[in-house]
């Protein structure tokens, strides 16, 4: 490996984190003005575009056709499902700190079911980190609940699909993605989930959109920074790190996220949920942590 791309992939993963975690906060911005289904369609179609725009631009290869439906299953779980399904807890009145903190049990989902889909082994420093931060996200939602905040039981299944579709299409990226073309097969990506969920707006009867400056804001930073740098940032992080630490970094995020809704939109948290964030924290500091390189045997 090059020493670019070793140091490459060591500041990687901290700016997924802190970009990943902003998405909870625009989303609460654009589903505060707008269908969920809607602003997802549109959001994708222009990701879409700038996305197709990046591959003829740069004379990025296009998937091939295996490639491309292989492209398309990913964006319908880690676009359409997931994103569909942050954007539905959010709209239905779940704080955006809280959905991220309960999207973040994907680690550990992701952990258990490496082993037997990818055949990652995970170690036992990582076993640890991953119960660490389990435990620390159900401390966030009791603090949450037990301070007198509530919690719908829509908002609360839409969180669950959105936590299936990120790990399922984690571990699926994982296992066929390899070899996708990065630009042109998250283009195909993002044109599959706009179609999905195009198709989702038309059932509902359409979707009303306000085109106010929160909403414009949002939309552009989500757009830009999440649809375009952080995936991009995720694909390669997803096919050049093993499953289990890519996921434990989800951890991260849930911490930031919940910084950042206090600060913008108010969102407090209890004395119990602010120890849950620091086991999420020392959670992620196991699991993600590069293991210790074992020296050679020596032989006589």
């Amino acid at each position: 490996m090059s020493r670019a791309k070793s140091v490459f992939l060591a500041a990687a993963p901290l700016l997924f984190v802190v970009l990943w975690s902003t998405g909870f906060i625009g989303t609460k911005g654009a589903a505060l003005n707008a269908d969920p289904f809607a602003y997802l369609t549109l959001r994708f179609t222009v990701a879409a575009a700038l996305m197709a725009l990046l591959t003829v631009a740069l004379r990025a290869p296009w998937p091939t056709r295996a490639q491309a439906g292989r492209a398309g299953i990913t964006g319908l779980l880690l676009h359409a499902g997931y994103l569909g399904g942050v954007t539905t807890a959010i709209w239905l009145g779940l704080p955006a700190g809280i959905t991220s903190v309960l999207v973040g049990l994907q680690p550990l989902l992701t952990g258990l079911m490496s082993w037997p889909l990818l055949g990652e082994r995970v170690s036992t420093r990582q076993w640890v980190g991953l119960a660490l931060g389990f435990a620390g996200m159900l401390l966030v939602v009791e603090g949450r609940v037990g301070g007198g905040g509530v919690i719908s039981h829509g908002a609360l299944v839409a969180a669950v699909i959105a936590l299936a579709c990120t790990t399922a299409g984690t571990l699926y990226q994982r296992r066929v993605g390899a070899e996708m073309p990065l630009l042109g097969g998250t283009s195909v990506q993002y044109v599959a989930s706009a179609a999905a969920l195009g198709l989702v707006t038309a059932a509902r009867g359409g979707g009303v959109i306000h085109w106010n400056t929160e909403f414009i804001v949002s939309l552009t930073w989500l757009v830009l920074v999440l649809s375009v740098g952080a995936i991009l940032l995720l694909m390669t992080l997803i096919r050049d790190l093993p499953a289990a630490r890519v996921g434990s970094l989800f951890y991260l995020v849930p911490p930031l996220a919940v910084l950042e809704s206090w600060l913008l939109y108010g969102e407090r948290l209890s004395v119990t949920s602010l120890a849950g964030l620091a086991l999420c924290v020392a959670g992620v500091a196991l699991a993600a942590a590069p293991q210790p390189s074992r020296a050679p045997a020596r032989t006589s």
